[in-house]
């Protein structure tokens, strides 16, 4: 393919030491402008409000317990 009239022009420009507009181009896009923020302590706990947790029993310990309740029975 053949280069057009603009590349050219810019190739020009940057054999005679001026400045490269392909090289000004595109800061924006590459720099994340969101915020990030931890989450505090009030929103891990609105997080996990209404959802069913047992923190007192792990995984093992709450198949032991099916277990032995299922011997008994």
């Amino acid at each position: 393919m053949s280069k057009s009239r603009a590349k050219k022009y810019r190739l020009k420009l940057e054999r005679e030491g001026k400045r490269n507009p392909e090289t000004l181009r595109g800061g924006l896009y590459t720099i994340d402008l969101s915020t990030r923020m931890t989450k505090t302590k009030k929103d891990k706990m609105e997080q996990f409000k209404h959802k069913k947790r047992f923190q007192h029993l792990t995984k093992d310990e709450g198949i032991s317990f099916y277990l032995a309740l299922r011997r008994c029975v």
